[in-house]
């Protein structure tokens, strides 16, 4: 499938199915998120892979709806924020490049054939607490990962017009 048909077609899934995730797709998935460009090529991110099963209870106070645990995997993108460059002002990029390596993860899935939905509203602590997070990881954002068992909804985005601007503001 050519990038702009994944980017097209790719939307967040809400439903899985309980199938198992290949090797070979999760492998995919996952250099994805390696190749995924980093400031100074540093890659100040890791990709912590969790199985559903069995550990749902756990997984449900990151995030507490049903869906999140109901496909074999949830992935977690986590910052390293002193592995990151930082900027003249001193801003460490970390949290930008986690979330890069998490889009490059989630287009692959969707390439793929597999669901993901990308999840920023979770509880920090418990993440810290439930995954052992040692100081100076960050988790940035999470994603099921399975096949799905929903169908895509017409995607609501602004008109182009509205998002860019040229020379100027």
């Amino acid at each position: 499938m050519d990038v702009h048909e994944v980017i097209a077609q790719r939307y967040s899934v809400r439903a899985y199915k309980p199938d198992p995730v290949p090797d070979e797709k999760l492998g995919a998935v996952l250099e994805a998120a390696r190749l995924a460009p980093t400031a100074a090529n540093r890659q100040p991110f890791r990709v912590l892979v969790l199985g559903t099963a069995g550990h749902e209870a756990e997984l449900k106070r990151i995030y507490g709806k049903d869906w999140f645990v109901q496909p074999p995997l949830v992935l977690g993108v986590c910052a390293v924020t002193d592995e990151a460059w930082r900027r003249m002002d001193g801003r460490p990029y970390a949290d930008v490049d986690a979330a890069i390596a998490m889009d490059h993860l989630i287009l692959a899935a969707a390439g793929e054939g597999l669901g993901t939905c990308w999840i920023a509203a979770f509880d920090p602590v418990a993440a810290r607490e439930v995954l052992g997070l040692p100081d100076g990881v960050e988790p940035m954002a999470f994603t099921p990962l399975g096949y799905p068992a929903d169908e895509p909804r017409a995607k609501k985005r602004k008109p182009l017009a509205d998002l860019v601007k040229y020379d100027r503001w």
